[in-house]
This record gives C-alpha cells, structure tokens and sequence, in this order.
C-alpha cells in the first residue's frame, strides 16, 4: 500500500476519498466548490483500535484497501504531500464494497 506519514490512533481511520468520474449534462459544468465530498473511500492507515471498559481493544472491521462508504460530514481532512486525506472514526464508516 502506500506509505503514508500518517499513522491514526485509537478508533480512527484513515482514507482517501476516490473521486468520482466528472459528468456534463445539458452543457452545464459543475465547479469543484459546489461539488459534494464523495462519500466512496479507501482505506490507507487504520489507528490502534478501540479500547472498551475492560481495556481490550476491539479489532476493526475494516482492513487497508477496503473501498468503503463513509459519512457525508465525518471525519477531518488532511493534506500531505499535495493529496487530500480523511481521518474519520471506525463509526463514521457506514459499509465496506464488494
């Protein structure tokens, strides 16, 4: 996978959103600040894992490289090395696909 500099901790994730396929219909091009964020990822990092009251860390569903399917306002973004990031927690993630 890629090496990234960023390495999540606790229950967070890390992953870069895939773009989607630009589409002109009727003409009219959209410009990139009224495009919604895509909501389709990839996994890049996963953090620690999540402790419970016990103290044992539950293990993630996700692994590096899923494609998943993340909340439309989760997360926080983050650039390194010219390319845009999110670091969102494990519940932000609603599916993985296929």
């Amino acid at each position: 996978m890629a090496n990234v500099k960023i390495k999540p901790i606790g229950d967070r994730v890390l992953v870069e959103h895939l773009e989607e396929k630009e589409q002109v219909r009727g003409g009219i091009i959209i410009p990139d600040s009224a495009k919604e964020k895509p909501q389709e990822a990839k996994v890049i990092a996963l953090g620690t894992g999540k402790k419970g009251d016990d103290g044992k860390v539950t293990p993630f569903e996700v692994k590096v490289g899923d494609r998943v399917l993340i909340s439309k306002y989760g997360g926080t973004e983050v650039k390194l090395d010219e390319k845009k990031y999110t670091l969102v927690r494990e519940d932000d993630i609603l599916g993985v696909i296929g």
